[in-house]
């Protein structure tokens, strides 16, 4: 069978998607080949996020089509996910050598459009058409016969965004809101741990938004109807249906609590999983952190202390530009609130600078937020256009020099304020998951904190996916290393 290379550009939701792609070529009789050279297959699985990925994966193709045509003229080059979907046709016009462009509702029919061409029956195929339940059609993380399983796994609960930030170009191609039912990402998280892995992060363009714009039998399962046979998780969806009536606080007065969110009902099930040791999430919107969702950091053991909050802009004029629907104060309200339910969080964040009519008094603003607030890591982006989007036609562009000068100054304090609180670790006791050999340095392993810090130390691989603590020794960028002499060994 053909073998087949993909590379994949953008995010974490991009790299799930790579990942399940892979699992289903795989599962048709594919191979897997280690480098583009001997590939039969190239797929570049894509971003539109920013203009710089886009650039490099049309620059990649071409040097692709350039370099392999002319030894290798059968080699099918494809492109997949969000650059394909917002693009479609007119990539094959631009580079007539690609030969399948993929939306990222067509993920699921990768397999089916390659053995389309391979087999003569259709020349190019573009396919970026919306499909019903395309949210829950792929769903294989872990190849079959990989000796080495993963100890860490993504599990996507939602596909789309209706935010509409006025900078974002992802409510345009990955499409509406849509969420999985409880039920079958449960009976998905359930396989993951049966194969071996112990951390699972959830996965959506806005996780917090789970459930929310959907009718409540379909995420959560009706009463009656028939769930997915899944080891379990029939039991526990049936328990959710129940808990969908206001529960009684005790008290003499009768006094109901607020329901829980669905994404926070989704944290109880998956919660419930035995096995599985730590439950991350991620992207979260500032808006989906209501009360019940910073109570259940501190109520659910396994949902550990890190928080990736995009915060964008410490101004509230900016913020409002944005479209983003929180103010500065709300925001450090619910750090304040992550913190008092969790001392020890950790707290990442994204930040645009040079956003169109971005002020030096807006980004001072910006500035004295990071202060404030102490992130442990931040990812600094210079903002780019984006076709069809509301920013993009906006007055006062803010000149690329400036926005260079802006995203090193406030790289500068991020780094700063991480070194510091990175520095302030060495001499703790802290518990990691070893997740494997370390990607610089194979010889040692790595491991992560509960608050999401790498841990580089002595060990082996009858370490891996165990939970260790380990003391603290010293602290590079963004990097800790430990003692090899650990407990519980």
């Amino acid at each position: 069978m053909p073998s087949v290379y993909i590379k994949t550009y953008g995010c974490q939701m991009n790299e799930r998607d790579s990942e399940a792609v892979a699992a289903q070529l795989v599962a048709k009789g594919y191979t897997l080949a280690p480098s583009e050279t001997v590939a039969d297959v190239i797929l570049l699985n894509t971003c539109s996020v920013r203009d710089l990925a886009e650039q490099k994966a049309l620059r990649k193709m071409e040097n692709l089509a350039a370099d392999l045509r002319r030894d290798r003229p059968n080699v099918v080059l494809g492109f997949m996910g969000c650059m394909a979907q917002s693009r479609g046709q007119e990539l094959i016009d631009r580079l007539p050598d690609v030969d399948l462009v993929l939306g990222t509702q067509k993920f699921h029919r990768a397999a089916d459009c390659l053995d389309e061409i391979l087999a003569g029956r259709a020349e190019k195929i573009v396919d970026v058409a919306e499909e019903e339940g395309s949210e829950a059609t792929i769903r294989e993380h872990l190849l079959n016969g990989n000796s080495q399983k993963s100890v860490t796994a993504f599990v996507s609960i939602m596909q789309g965004c209706n935010q509409y930030c006025t900078f974002c170009i992802v409510p345009y191609t990955r499409g509406e809101e849509r969420s999985r039912g409880i039920p079958e990402i449960v009976a998905e998280c359930r396989q993951l741990v049966a194969q071996g892995v112990k951390e699972i992060t959830l996965l959506g363009q806005i996780v917090t938004s789970y459930g929310k714009r959907e009718k409540r039998g379909k995420f959560l399962g009706r009463a009656g109807s028939p769930l997915p046979a899944d080891g379990g998780a029939s039991v526990l969806a049936s328990r959710l249906v129940s808990s969908l009536a206001p529960p009684k606080d005790g008290g003499a007065h009768g006094v109901t609590r607020p329901a829980k969110s669905p994404f926070v009902q989704l944290l109880d099930a998956v919660h419930e999983i035995e096995g599985l040791e730590r439950i991350r999430f991620t992207s979260p919107h500032p808006k989906g952190y209501g009360d019940d969702l910073i109570a259940a950091y501190a109520r659910l053991p396994k949902l550990v202390e890190s928080a990736h909050l995009p915060v964008q802009s410490g101004s509230n004029r900016v913020l409002k530009l944005m479209h983003r629907g929180y103010t500065r104060e709300r925001y450090l309200g619910i750090i304040e609130n992550l913190r008092h339910a969790k001392p020890e969080i950790g707290v990442s964040t994204d930040f645009i600078v040079g956003f169109p009519g971005e002020t030096e008094d807006d980004f001072e603003q910006t500035l004295s937020l990071a202060r404030e607030v102490e992130f442990d890591q931040a990812y600094i982006f210079k903002y780019s256009p984006r076709r069809d989007t509301p920013a993009a036609e906006m007055p006062d562009q803010v000149p690329q020099e400036v926005r260079e000068e802006r995203n090193q100054r406030l790289l500068e304090v991020i780094n700063e304020i991480a070194k510091d609180k990175y520095r302030a670790l060495v001499g703790r006791q802290m518990q990691i998951l070893v997740e494997g050999p370390s990607r610089k340095n194979p010889a040692r392993m790595t491991g992560r904190t509960r608050c999401n810090k790498i841990v580089v130390f002595d060990g082996s691989e009858r370490h891996r996916g165990r939970l260790l603590d380990v003391k603290i020794t010293r602290a590079g960028s963004f990097t800790l290393y430990g003692d090899p002499a650990m407990v519980n060994l």
